[in-house]
């Protein structure tokens, strides 16, 4: 009786393990993760001339002869970054910036690689003199609510800027406010440039104030090619990105902070590695309910194939362009990888 007793008690034992081990275990699976990607993909236009938009660079006749071959070799290689990010996982949302138009994303998303993922667009033409965008690619597990394109209407006579993408959705259910920016760039020097990105930091932070006033304790993430470090005041002092999660749930994390320490990055300039592209999240985000962040969170997509080294052994994005120089590379910015752990508890 004894010996069946204990036989039992041994059975029961390993059946509660096996159960807590699995469970554990699908906890950490890499399907129970939700990816977002940020990519600046680098002058991604066609090759036609639209009119109204300082474009001309990118056509057949321009120094660059930037041609059809080119354009659809550019959609490739970037749709082959897209899909290598996180091992074949492909993301449930794309933050996408230097983009001309939405037909380029129309027929990035329809590359052979991608064109089976459903993936959807969010995107509207902005002021910017250029002609680039920002735009949001998501598929089937995110389902938008509420979508804005908030206008950065920059003061004096200064040139204008790119709209910031707003959208509330579910994501796996999960409600998330996701912001895609691609700030003003440094064009004319830091000290000339600062009080553009200051402005638009100010209107991003009207905008999460106002979303922090509405909603209880929500999800907030904010994307982007910000043309600023995150320990500039655009970001640090204006929007308040903080480097470490205090008391307040509120609070914004910028998850790129360690990693720009760090000399590390997704933009290589005059030598340096720095973090341009950056994630920003509410720190309630750090949470075990729903969707959630840590410290590992962040990744710089850095593969061998989407480098440059040069004849001194210096590696750099590989690019398309150098000037009016054709490099047929990727992009002259890495893309930036955001995992949230879907916690089921």
């Amino acid at each position: 009786m004894k010996n069946i007793s204990f036989f039992l008690f041994i059975s029961l034992s390993a059946l509660i393990y096996s159960c807590s081990s699995q469970k554990q275990n699908k906890k950490i699976t890499e399907k129970d993760y939700a990816r977002i990607l940020f990519y600046n993909v680098e002058n991604l236009f066609d090759t036609l001339d639209a009119e109204g938009k300082s474009d001309a660079e990118y056509t057949p006749q321009s120094d660059k002869k930037w041609n059809t071959e080119r354009y659809f070799d550019k959609l490739s290689k970037l749709s082959k970054v897209i899909i290598s990010a996180d091992s074949g996982y492909f993301p449930d949302l794309i933050g996408i910036s230097e983009i001309e138009n939405r037909a380029v994303v129309e027929d990035l998303i329809n590359t052979s690689s991608l064109k089976n993922e459903n993936y959807s667009i969010l995107h509207k033409e902005s002021p910017d003199q250029r002609g680039i965008d920002v735009a949001l690619v998501y598929g089937p597990s995110f389902k938008p609510l509420n979508t804005q394109f908030i206008f950065v209407d920059l003061p004096g006579n200064r040139t204008n800027t790119r709209d910031i993408l707003y959208s509330k959705g579910l994501l796996y259910n999960d409600t998330v406010h996701v912001f895609v920016n691609h700030w003003p760039s440094r064009y004319g020097g830091k000290e000339i440039s600062d009080p553009k990105r200051a402005f638009t930091a100010a209107i991003l932070r009207n905008a999460v104030d106002s979303i922090q006033k509405a909603d209880l304790n929500p999800k907030i993430i904010i994307m982007g090619d910000f043309n600023d470090y995150p320990s500039d005041s655009s970001l640090y002092v204006v929007l308040a990105a903080n480097k470490q999660v205090g008391e307040d749930p509120n609070e914004l994390i910028n998850l790129a902070w360690t990693i720009n320490e760090a000399g590390q990055g997704s933009y290589f300039y005059k030598g340096d590695w720095g973090t341009l592209d950056q994630f920003i999240v509410s720190a309630n985000l750090y949470g075990k309910t729903g969707l959630s962040v840590d410290d590992q969170s962040y990744i710089i997509v850095k593969k061998d194939w989407m480098l440059y080294t040069d004849k001194k052994g210096v590696s750099s994005p590989s690019r398309s362009y150098g000037g009016d120089n054709y490099y047929g590379g990727y992009s002259d910015h890495l893309p930036i990888l955001l995992k949230l752990s879907r916690n089921k508890d």
